[in-house]
């Protein structure tokens, strides 16, 4: 069994490495010890490719960083004209200049029709002093960088393996998928229809609750499993993500109520998730703008709450539909009213 060190330091005595060994066994012999969540075997090889990829990502990510500064070395604005240098029209100008491709007109041309900067705009960026040195530091860094997306598709073919493996004992759904929330493709993201591979695993479709795409629903089953039974409640699931208030009290007085601190890697997922959702006009939109204003622990919260609603669409099959940012509005401007009509009771009734 493996049990969390920050709940067994108590050690009394002397520390030394045999008291608390067996300080440890008079723990587990009386019952004490809380066995530590572990996931089974199929879905910690998922878990793995998918930290294995995530560390890819972040080698990749180093040698974008390497072709930026080669350009920028060569004076050749690249990155004020488009948004991704990585996107479809930088990745053809870069490999047009690693072709020995210098004239700044058919540069331009390689413009995507999707991209928003005009030909005139791409052409002036690309006016620049191609030094010898730093093209060669360039053709290194793309050379690099297509190694790297190379070993990241290799890993999505083992991920979407992994899922089929998963998938092998699960009957199709009765109802079909539902139709998808946004088409926007997200940075990033695996090459294969990991949607319908999780509708199929899962039974619901995650990615209708606001802030969880495919990629981020891939990653909480990847680090979760299928099984939430586990926590009995989401208030016990959203302590183990460290995303609960903490509860710091002394002589009835709360000293402090910050959440623990954790390098879990759910909750840095879902705390991007809620800075996201927060700009958009849906029920937990509206949740984090309320609380980034009043008590600025909106990214917390707004994280907690797509926690619990992920326990509750994995443990009870629960399908989420959004309110709306207006009816949540509605729904908190009539719980102050009442909040403060029973708060006004209470003052006239101490006067009696």
């Amino acid at each position: 069994m493996v049990a969390n060190a920050r709940e067994t330091r108590s050690v009394p005595g002397r520390k030394s490495d045999v008291n608390d060994a067996q300080w440890l066994q008079r723990l587990h012999a009386c019952g004490l010890l809380r066995a530590s969540f572990r996931l089974g075997r199929d879905i910690a090889a998922l878990r793995t490719y998918l930290r294995h990829r995530e560390r890819l990502l972040d080698y990749a990510a180093a040698h974008i960083q390497h072709m930026q500064k080669a350009l920028t070395f060569m004076n050749l604005q690249l990155h004020h004209v488009v948004n991704d240098i990585t996107g479809a029209t930088g990745m053809k100008i870069i490999r047009a200049i690693v072709n020995a491709e210098r004239h700044p007109d058919k540069l331009a041309e390689f413009r995507d029709i999707r991209c928003k900067a005009s030909t005139e705009a791409i052409r002036d960026a690309l006016i620049g002093n191609y030094q010898p040195e730093h093209v060669f530091a360039l053709t290194q860094s793309l050379a690099l960088y297509d190694f790297y997306q190379a070993r990241i598709d290799d890993c999505d073919a083992q991920i979407e393996r992994a899922l089929a493996i998963l998938n092998a004992d699960k009957p199709l759904p009765d109802q079909p998928i539902p139709k998808i929330r946004t088409r926007t493709k997200q940075p990033n993201a695996v090459n294969f229809d990991v949607r319908s591979a999780l509708y199929q695993l899962v039974g619901v479709d995650l990615t209708q609750i606001h802030g969880i795409g495919p990629f981020l629903a891939l990653r909480l089953i990847a680090e979760c499993g299928t099984d939430l039974s586990k926590w009995r409640t989401a208030k016990h699931f959203t302590y183990w993500l460290t995303l609960s208030p903490g509860c710091k009290i002394s002589g009835g007085k709360v000293l402090s109520a910050h959440s623990r601190k954790s390098n879990n890697r759910l909750t840095a997922h879902l705390q991007l998730a809620a800075v996201t959702v927060g700009k958009a006009n849906t029920a937990l939109g509206a949740f984090y703008r309320r609380l980034s204003v009043r008590i600025g622990k909106a990214v917390t919260a707004t994280a907690r709450k797509i926690a619990v609603l992920f326990y509750n669409a994995m443990r009870f099959g629960m399908s989420y539909k959004d309110p709306g940012a207006d009816q949540y509005e509605q729904k908190y401007r009539e719980r102050v009213i009442k909040q403060l009509h029973r708060r006004a009771a209470e003052l006239h009734i101490a006067r009696s």
